[in-house]
């Protein structure tokens, strides 16, 4: 699968190279998940508005070839944004292949506390959307449905992330499960949801009555993450 997602952001790489020499310094795969375009970052010297012009005449072909559109910044900006985005640049130090240049991340880390002022923000946000997107849909069964299911990705990404702040594993969906019991959340839920959210084909699981257990569900991390300034 690597090798996969390797050819799919060579002709990236190649523009990339062609656009801006010997000041392109590193160029990385990121992202724990194989499905959809590869996404990419990379790390500039300098970066112009003739930079930018290139390389969008290339976005077409890199879609094409199964890449996403790179994010383009200096070392110096991806340092100094650890703390604005400490979820996301956490994700892509954590789970980074190096295709071109050394390992830009060394000596890099997201403070933890950060991190958890960020996860507090998610968890909190994802409840508000739950809550919002289910008053839009009117009761529609299929509006439910798609409500569910689109949004699950996101809920396994908060576990993840609040594993993650626990020092615990966080690559299986077993891993997830078990740290989801140590917040005393319903294993069997957070299960379906990510069965939901890894899910490539048809699921067992009905999606609309899973709903209202999904919400307490994110009830209950709103109540946890708030505890976290009470301790």
């Amino acid at each position: 699968m690597e090798t996969e997602r390797a050819s799919a952001v060579k002709p990236v790489l190649d523009d990339l190279q062609r656009v801006f020499g010997d000041r392109l310094e590193a160029f990385v795969i990121y992202g724990w998940r194989s499905t959809g375009p590869v996404p990419t970052l990379a790390l500039v010297r300098s970066l112009s508005i003739d930079d930018l012009n290139a390389c969008a005449a290339r976005t077409g072909a890199w879609r094409r070839a199964g890449a996403a559109t790179p994010l383009m910044l200096t070392r110096t900006d991806f340092a100094r944004s650890l703390d604005a985005f400490p979820v996301e640049y956490g994700e892509i130090i954590r789970h980074h292949n190096v295709v071109f240049g050394t390992d830009p991340f060394q000596g890099l880390s997201i403070s933890r506390d950060d991190l958890r002022r960020a996860c507090e923000v998610q968890v909190k946000s994802h409840l508000l959307h739950l809550r919002e997107d289910y008053l839009e849909s009117g009761g529609h069964y299929g509006q439910i449905d798609a409500l569910v299911r689109d949004s699950a990705p996101g809920f396994e990404a908060l576990l993840r992330h609040l594993a993650g702040l626990d020092g615990q594993a966080s690559d299986s969906p077993s891993d997830l499960v078990h740290h989801a019991q140590r917040l005393r959340l319903d294993p069997r839920t957070v299960g379906d949801l990510i069965d939901l959210a890894r899910g490539t084909g048809p699921s067992p699981v009905d999606a609309v009555k899973l709903f209202p257990a999904y919400l307490e569900t994110m009830e209950r991390l709103a109540d946890f993450v708030d505890r976290w300034r009470e301790a």
